[in-house]
């Protein structure tokens, strides 16, 4: 694939998404991308699947930009993103002068891969920690692979609302109201003892430039998505490991207290894990899940892809829980958490 078509299909991707501006941007860069510089340089050393299940180029390069409008580093740009209007020329002028003029930065941005920690995707996991212990009702010990800045794992700070039901704490940092389909999750209430997560580029949602990188790649068109970011990160207190995920897994699995359910969460991060290192962390979570107990319990709950990467139908949510070896199919979520279509457990 080249640049400009991963542009283009990831042009398309956000008009699935509900971003008509990025569709606008990434169709720009594709017809009008600076080759002879050495950003177009550095993005053609890339090797591999260059699209949104790999390096993900022009996330990073979308993402570059709309840092510098958040930090007031290009208020030209600016004067070009929502909620300003600007037409196709003046955008695209904008874009190519931020590019040539703000070189340096967006050299060093498009070394990291995108981390978005969209919390919406914690209305699943709400929802699926609910199932979870509604066949294990004990203290939570919880634990995330590919946790990015860890807003995900602060879920029970939030509320869920379906229709005139709220499930949740009464002083949320926030509501989530996805488009819900199928049941109302069950009624039991996950009591979380302990947070941690994993990842090989975490961030602090608590520092300035780390904030600036998880809401840069937020759109800028869709301001909700900012809010919610930044409400989340008002609350946060995890704590985040730098690391291998299945490396720390292997070492968070044999921390688990008597009298607590271990829960594994990921969202849309296992598919980017190489084949080798998810054989490896199936295996472990299955040996675990082996030597479980009633009162020692452990439940693996994923929002991932099953093959489709469009965002057309979605992440498939499942949930395993040991002893037993309980296979649950959950439904699906949206990727960025709008709908979930839920077939699980009431």
């Amino acid at each position: 694939m080249s640049l400009a078509d991963a542009f283009r299909n990831q042009a398309q991707s956000c008009a699935r998404l509900d971003s008509p501006f990025m569709q606008r941007l990434l169709t720009f860069l594709a017809t009008d991308w600076p080759t002879d510089s050495a950003l177009a340089r550095k993005l053609a050393s890339f090797t591999g699947n260059i699209g949104p299940s790999g390096h993900s180029l022009p996330l990073r390069v979308a993402g570059g930009l709309h840092a510098l409008v958040l930090s007031g580093r290009s208020p030209a740009l600016a004067a070009c993103y929502p909620p300003r209007a600007a037409n196709d020329t003046a955008l695209r002028d904008a874009v190519l002068a931020a590019l040539s003029e703000h070189e340096a930065f967006l050299l060093d941005w498009v070394d990291s891969p995108p981390q978005t920690n969209e919390v919406r995707r914690s209305a699943a996991l709400i929802a699926g920690a609910r199932a979870a212990c509604q066949h294990f009702d004990l203290p939570v010990m919880l634990s995330e692979l590919g946790a990015s800045g860890g807003l995900n794992l602060m879920w029970d700070h939030f509320a869920l609302a379906i229709g005139d039901t709220t499930f949740g704490p009464a002083d949320p940092a926030l509501t989530l109201s996805p488009d819900w389909t199928g049941p109302l999750p069950p009624a039991t209430t996950p009591r979380i003892a302990s947070r941690a997560g994993v990842d090989l580029n975490p961030l602090n949602p608590r520092k300035t430039d780390d904030l600036l990188r998880l809401t840069a790649y937020l759109w800028a068109d869709q301001p909700e998505r900012l809010a919610r970011t930044r409400a989340a990160a008002a609350v946060f207190d995890a704590q985040i490991t730098r690391g291998d995920a299945i490396d720390w897994l292997d070492h968070r699995l044999t921390a688990q207290p008597e009298g607590q359910m271990h829960l594994i969460q990921h969202t849309v991060a296992w598919q980017y894990f190489p084949a080798a290192a998810q054989a490896r962390g199936t295996a472990l979570i299955e040996a675990a899940g082996a030597n479980a107990t009633p009162t020692r319990p452990l439940a693996w709950l994923s929002m991932e892809t099953d093959g489709d990467v469009t965002g057309a139908v979605g992440a498939a949510l499942t949930l395993r829980l040991w002893p037993g070896d309980l296979r649950l199919t959950l439904g699906r979520a949206d990727f960025h958490g709008r709908w979930v279509n839920w077939t699980g457990p009431t």
